[in-house]
C-alpha cells in the first residue's frame, strides 16, 4: 500500500482573500484536515466549500493526535495541517507530525502562502537582509529579559511574536534593556480593516502605542543597534 502524504498549508492571517489558489485545491484533496480549532477552519472550509474531516490538532493534544495521523498517513490517506492564522509549524502545531514523517519516509509537501513574521517585515522599513525570528519571548518578565539580554548586541533585525496581554511589558523591557532610541516595529491585525504598523523609536512606540485598540497577536521587531530610521 502506497503511503499519503502531509501537507503543510498556510491559512490566510487575517484577510481571507490571501489564501492560495493551490491552498484551496490541497485542501479539497484531503481526506483529514487537522487544525488548530475547528470553529476558525470550519469558517474557512465553508467559505472555499471544502468537505474534509477536520479534527483538532494544538498543542494539549498534539502527542495524541501525532500518534492517529501517523496510522492514517501509512495507511494511504493524504492529510493537510494547518493553524489558525498564517504557516504551521511557525510558532504554531505541527512540528511532531513533521518529524514523525520524516522518520518514516513519509513525503511532507509545503504549501507555503502568508506568514505574520514575514508580512510584518516587509512593512515595517527595518533591514530585511539579515533577520532573527525568536517566537515568543515568554510569559515571564526573567524570559523576556533573558532573551532580550542574548541578543542585545546582535548585528540583524529580531522578530518576536507578542499577545496583546504582554506587549506593552515586552516594549517596556526593550526600553529598560535596550534604551529609548532602539528602532523597534510593532504590528497588529495584519491584513485586516484595523491593521496598524508602527515604526519608530521604542520611546516613540510606547506613547503611540496607548491610543490603539489592544487585541490580537502582535509582530515586534528590533532593529540592531546601530540601525538608523
Amino acid at each position: 500500500m502506497d503511503k499519503g502524504k502531509l501537507f503543510v498549508v498556510a491559512t490566510p492571517i487575517g484577510n481571507l482573500g490571501d489564501i492560495a489558489f493551490r491552498a484551496i485545491e490541497t485542501l479539497k484533496q484531503c481526506s483529514i484536515i487537522a487544525c488548530e480549532d475547528r470553529r476558525v477552519s470550519a469558517n474557512l472550509l465553508k467559505k472555499f466549500t471544502i468537505e474534509a474531516k477536520l479534527i483538532p490538532y494544538h498543542e494539549q493534544n498534539e502527542l495524541f493526535q501525532v500518534t492517529f495521523l501517523l496510522g492514517q498517513l501509512l495507511e494511504g490517506k493524504n492529510i493537510a495541517v494547518i493553524c489558525d492564522a498564517g504557516t504551521p509549524t511557525i510558532s504554531d502545531p505541527g512540528f511532531r507530525i513533521v518529524r514523525e514523517c520524516k522518520k518514516n519516509d513519509i513525503d511532507v509537501i509545503p504549501i507555503p502562502g502568508p506568514n505574520a513574521a514575514i508580512t510584518a517585515l516587509s512593512a515595517s522599513g527595518l533591514p530585511t537582509n539579515r533577520f532573527l525570528f525568536l517566537g515568543f519571548p515568554g510569559h515571564k518578565e526573567s524570559e523576556r529579559v533573558k532573551i532580550l539580554e542574548q541578543y542585545k548586541h546582535f548585528e540583524a533585525t529580531l522578530i518576536f511574536y507578542e499577545s496583546c496581554y504582554r506587549v506593552e511589558k515586552f516594549l517596556n523591557n526593550i526600553f529598560n534593556i535596550y534604551g529609548p532610541d532602539r528602532i523597534v516595529s510593532v504590528s497588529k491585525e495584519l491584513t485586516k480593516i484595523h491593521e496598524t504598523i508602527l515604526t519608530a523609536s521604542v520611546v516613540e512606540i510606547l506613547k503611540r502605542i496607548k491610543n490603539l485598540t489592544i487585541k490580537g497577536e502582535f509582530v515586534v521587531l528590533i532593529a540592531s543597534q546601530n540601525y538608523i530610521l
